[in-house]
């Protein structure tokens, strides 16, 4: 088992920036399986949606629509990936979800951590 704590969530207004954080726990084995950690999104009265991912190895992917003001990096010493957000919008506001994904393709969640973007 993986457990996926997410914080850094809050309320800003639109302009501003924040980080997220996420911290994953579990055994040495659960933990090294870790390949593709990612965040994912939730706005009211939407579907969840893939923000951005990052693998093992760097390499990134984002949704299209944060492109240019978020950047996700990972620190694979402390199992913990980051999700730095600028130039937030109002329409970003949302519960912001950690995933991870393992090597022998088991998922886990977090429990997520609402954004609010004001105008």
């Amino acid at each position: 088992q993986v457990q996926l704590v997410e914080s850094g969530g809050g309320l800003v207004q639109a302009g501003g920036s924040l980080r997220l954080s996420c911290a994953a726990s579990g055994t040495t084995f659960t933990i090294n399986a870790i390949n593709v950690m990612g965040w994912y999104r939730q706005a009211p009265g939407k579907q969840r949606e893939l923000v951005t991912s990052i693998t093992r190895g760097g390499s990134t992917n984002y949704a299209d629509s944060v492109k240019g003001r978020f950047t996700i990096s990972r620190d694979n010493a402390k199992n913990t990936v980051y999700l730095q957000m600028n130039s937030l919008k109002p329409e970003d506001t949302a519960v912001y979800y950690c995933n991870a994904n393992t090597y022998y393709d088991r998922e886990y969640w977090g429990k997520g951590t609402l954004v609010t973007v004001s105008e």
